[in-house]
This record gives structure tokens, sequence and C-alpha cells, in this order.
């Protein structure tokens, strides 16, 4: 019952986090793995977990999606199919060149949201804008810490929005990439059922709080919150990676 408690909890806050700064597995992956599952298990079943975010993260931000589905529905192919091309990488292949490459990428796409957004910077049909949709997508479905900062950078250099609407949009966006991810994953992978139900409880409750929290936070202060969140990330996942023995 100390361990149920204990992932909902995580769950809650994880929820949270991934929906205003978007970092979830920062907080839920480590805490699966101070759990007691392997890596790759804790890997696999907080993806399936985090499906339940994405749900809870959708109806909260209903105010900030309405007039969005039509975007969504147009992307949401994109992203769908990285997280499949994610979490089938996941499965074949080891994970050290994506260990190596994580940090720079969670580092430079913190740097891009200090920036304010320039319309038309990467048109949304351009293929630029579609290739890195889907690279995203891919490093989500693979493992996604930070994910979500990688997707909120490239989605603010496409949307014209405030960035409480493009944090919506990105949700949902790497939600879809989570969700066909977890797919694969229930299939294929080595998932932990009994740490799933707990986990993914916080994870609703925790997404639908959330969007709450993002749409009261000042003028910019949101993507300056997630930008300095993702540079500590990178700079503490840049270290364990490369002073490893």
């Amino acid at each position: 019952m100390i361990e149920v408690l204990g992932l909902l909890g995580v769950g809650i806050a994880a929820g949270i986090v991934s929906t205003v700064v978007s970092l979830a597995s920062v907080v839920s992956y480590p805490a699966l793995l101070a759990f007691g599952l392997p890596p790759l298990t804790a890997n696999v079943t907080n993806t399936v977990a985090l499906l339940f975010t994405g749900v809870g993260a959708a109806a909260g931000s209903r105010p900030e999606l309405r007039g969005e589905g039509a975007r969504v529905l147009r992307l949401g192919w994109l992203t769908a199919l990285g997280g499949a091309s994610g979490a089938a990488l996941l499965l074949v292949t080891p994970a050290r060149t994506f260990e190596l490459i994580m940090p720079w990428l969670i580092a430079g796409a913190s740097l891009v949201l200090v920036r304010p957004p320039t319309a038309g910077r990467l048109h949304e049909h351009g293929v630029m804008a579609k290739l890195a949709m889907y690279a995203v997508a891919v490093y989500v479905g693979y493992f996604g810490a930070a994910g979500g900062i990688l997707m909120l950078a490239v989605l603010s250099a496409v949307l014209d929005h405030p960035v409480a609407k493009v944090n919506a949009v990105k949700n949902v966006l790497t939600g879809l990439a989570n969700a066909v991810a977890a797919l694969g994953f229930a299939v294929f992978g080595p998932v932990d059922w009994v740490a799933v139900g707990p986990l993914a409880a916080g994870f609703l409750l925790g997404g639908w709080v959330g969007p709450k929290i993002a749409r009261r936070l000042p003028g910019q202060s949101l993507r300056y919150l997630a930008a300095a969140c993702g540079l500590a990330v990178a700079a503490k996942l840049g270290y364990d990676t490369y002073t490893a023995p």
C-alpha cells in the first residue's frame, strides 16, 4: 500500500511537471528505478503510464485547444508515427547513441525556447517543420526525458500563438506519440502492470491539474521556466553520460 501511494504521488507530481514544464520522465523514471524496476522495464512502464498524462492534459486544456482540432489531427499522425518508430528503436537497438546526443538536443531546444516565437520561421506545412516534429516524436517514443521541451521548441517556431496555447498543442501531440509507443510496449515490452495502475492514476490527475497552473503563469514565464528546467536536465544528463565508466 505504501508503494501504491508512493507511485500515485509520483504520478501526480510528474503529470503536473509534464504539462507545465515538459519533464514528466525526469520525475517518474528515476522513481521507478528507486522502486526496484530494471532500467528497460522502468522505461516502458513509464511510457505506458504517461498515456494518461495526455488524456488528463487534453481534458484540462480545452480552452486552449479550442479551434486547434484540425491542426492536431493534421500533425497528430506524424507524431504518432514518430512515437511508433522510437518504440521500435528502443526494443531493437542499444541506447548509447541516444544517450550521447540527448543532452545536446535538450540544451539546444531549451535555448530556442528563450527566444520569442517568430511567425513564419518554420512553415507548418513545410518539410523542415514536419521532419523536426517527427524526429522529436521518435525521441519521445524512445525515451522522452524532456521530449516535451523539444516539441515545445519546434512548435514555438511554427505557431504564432500565446505560449499556453502552444503548450496545450504540445501536450496533445506528445501524448499521441506516447500513446502509440505505449501500445507497442504493452504488446512487446516488459511492462510492470502492477506499477502502471497507481502511476497512471497520478498522471491522469496531474495532467488535468497542470494546464490550470500553466495558464495562470504570467507573460513568458512558462517559456523561461521550461527553458531553465531543460538546461538543468541537460547538464545533469550530460554529466551522467560523459562521466560514466
